[in-house]
């Protein structure tokens, strides 16, 4: 069967919004996967995993942590239960789960990792342009140097280089690890993490054939020449790297989760509240994860 695509959500909230934008469609409750059919245009097949405490748009409500860590849960349950099954989640607030009573959750990539009881995950970040990693996610930037250690920076470029080979079909990767410090620490002078955990890690991962190369200065990392010798880019924290990626391809961007053992894509961008229940948003990001995820199932 051709595949198709599946909305996890409450039909309250799916019957609200299509009143709101005043979108005639027919929506089908299914039971599980199995009784899934071909897409029709007009039709969205869901199933129903939990209920949705508010279905106000455009704004917050703690009360509905819940409800999206469930749906949540239930998507990577079905990944887990069929291989041929993928993930594509839209854009979560995350503070609104954290005051909903989840205090520990960072983010999809982070709590995919814990259900899918997975040694280490990455977060790729991809377009047509450019591919940016992460060797830190949503932390705060005050803790990125405690975080930087030279096991853990072993296992993400192992990880990398793996999902690099296996979901984009490189043969041969190359990736461009960046240093944490200004000018890649200019030798000790800088900060030293460069120098204790970043290439000796490295190090260990040529010595395995990896084709990855010695901390290198961010603002030098992304010239036209660069970034046509790099299959994808290793950053240390969050914003070192994500606003080129964004600057070169917002909207056509795919967030994906490496060595979690699940297909799993994402948008490149977040909630916009502001536009929620009011006009029809800029479907590009969505449609390319929808892609992504399709690729990866193949």
């Amino acid at each position: 069967m051709s595949s198709c695509l599946i909305c996890i959500v409450d039909f309250e909230l799916l019957k609200s919004r299509s009143e709101i934008m005043n979108l005639k469609i027919q929506f089908i409750e299914i039971e599980n996967l199995k009784l899934a059919k071909k897409n029709k245009l007009g039709t969205v097949q869901f199933i129903q995993a939990a209920n949705c405490q508010d279905l106000s748009p455009g704004s917050l409500n703690p009360k509905n942590a819940k409800y999206i860590l469930d749906n949540l849960n239930f998507g990577i349950a079905e990944c887990l239960n069929n291989k041929k099954v993928g993930l594509v989640t839209g854009p979560i607030q995350k503070s609104n789960i954290i005051e909903g009573g989840f205090k520990t959750f960072q983010g999809h990539t982070e709590w995919i990792q814990k259900k899918t009881q997975s040694k280490n995950v990455v977060m790729l970040l991809s377009s047509k342009k450019i591919k940016v990693a992460l060797a830190t996610t949503h932390i705060p930037l005050t803790e990125v140097a405690k975080k930087i250690r030279k096991a853990k920076l072993v296992e993400i470029i192992q990880t990398l280089h793996s999902g690099l080979k296996t979901k984009f079909k490189i043969k041969y990767p190359s990736i461009t690890v960046l240093g944490l410090n200004p000018h890649a620490g200019e030798n000790g002078k800088i900060g030293t993490e460069e120098i204790k955990k970043i290439n000796p890690a490295v190090e260990v991962c040529r010595e395995m054939g990896i084709n990855a190369s010695y901390a290198i200065s961010a603002d030098t990392a992304f010239t036209a020449k660069k970034l046509k010798q790099t299959d994808a880019y290793l950053a240390m924290y969050h914003d070192q790297a994500l606003p080129v990626l964004k600057a070169l391809s917002f909207g056509e961007a795919v967030n994906i989760t490496l060595g979690a053992g699940i297909v799993r894509t994402s948008v490149d961008h977040g909630t916009a509240l502001d536009i929620a229940g009011k006009m029809k948003p800029n479907l590009g990001s969505i449609k390319e994860a929808i892609k992504a995820a399709e690729i990866q199932l193949k």
